[in-house]
């Protein structure tokens, strides 16, 4: 099933999408107050909290409604997920907060990328092998001390409609800790429940890509987890591709049974 064109169905009035421009601001203005004077003050634990219920109050003011499975998967997971789009880290920390995994330039980007600074994500430099090995390290801890870390393992976003290969090497940290896999299928669904465009960053721009959102008059988003995928003794390239299988399936790319191709498995 193609995706739906973002704006196929009548658009969101002009004076709600200023509403909605207005209180995203607010909101936005509150992580940064959170963030510079009280985040790095709070326990671990209420950190966790703040994020999830940050990210909860962001896609209800933007209208999404978030369509989450339940996991009894146990906290210290690798959350692998496929990635469509910058709402993804929210609707993951609105289930379950993670730390995230994101590409060095992040941290360049206004606003966003201080925010992210400030909210424990890890950066890392593509193609230098020194720093992955200092990334895995990070991540081994936080695995190791119970606590989520998410990536996007097809390194790059899509519109929804394809699901790229695994970056094996970006799973190191879970086959090293022998902490579980945790797969999350993400899709996006319009008013009328087919899928949407709207929130794909892929080839786009962020205030494109924001512009198409507040179009919509309501979209869905709907995370579902999968059986966890257990690391020890599993070599990375076949724990890429059982998490990749497990999503393809899930979201309709993949007949069950079916034997994909091997995942890239890139230099650590």
């Amino acid at each position: 099933m193609n995706p739906i064109p973002a704006h196929s169905l009548a658009p969101t009035p002009y004076l709600s999408r200023v509403t909605r421009v207005l209180k995203v601001a607010l909101h936005l203005l509150r992580a940064m107050l959170t963030a510079a004077l009280f985040y790095q003050r709070m326990g671990t634990h209420r950190q966790l909290a703040f994020k999830q219920r940050w990210s909860q109050q962001l896609l209800k003011i933007l209208e999404i409604r978030l369509e989450a499975g339940v996991t009894d998967a146990p906290h210290g997971c690798l959350i692998v997920a496929n990635h469509i789009s910058w709402l993804d880290i929210f609707v993951i920390n609105a289930l379950r907060p993670a730390s995230f995994v994101a590409k060095a330039e992040v941290r360049a980007w206004p606003l966003i990328g201080w925010l992210a600074a400030r909210n424990d994500t890890i950066f890392v430099n593509r193609g230098s092998r020194q720093h992955a090995r200092q990334v895995n390290v990070e991540i081994d801890t936080r695995l190791n001390s119970g606590f989520d870390v998410a990536v996007f393992p097809e390194g790059r976003t899509t519109d929804g409609a394809r699901l790229l290969e695994f970056h094996a090497a970006l799973l190191q940290s879970a086959i090293e800790t022998g902490r579980p896999i945790l797969p999350m299928a993400i899709a996006y669904r319009d008013a009328n429940g087919q899928p949407s465009l709207a929130p794909s960053f892929a080839e786009t721009t962020l205030p494109q890509c924001f512009a198409a959102i507040l179009a919509c008059r309501s979209l869905s988003a709907r995370l579902m987890p999968l059986p966890p995928v257990v690391t020890t003794g599993q070599s990375r390239r076949d724990v890429a591709r059982a998490a990749h299988d497990a999503i393809a399936t899930r979201l309709g790319f993949l007949r069950p049974n079916r034997t994909p191709e091997t995942p890239p498995d890139l230099p650590a």
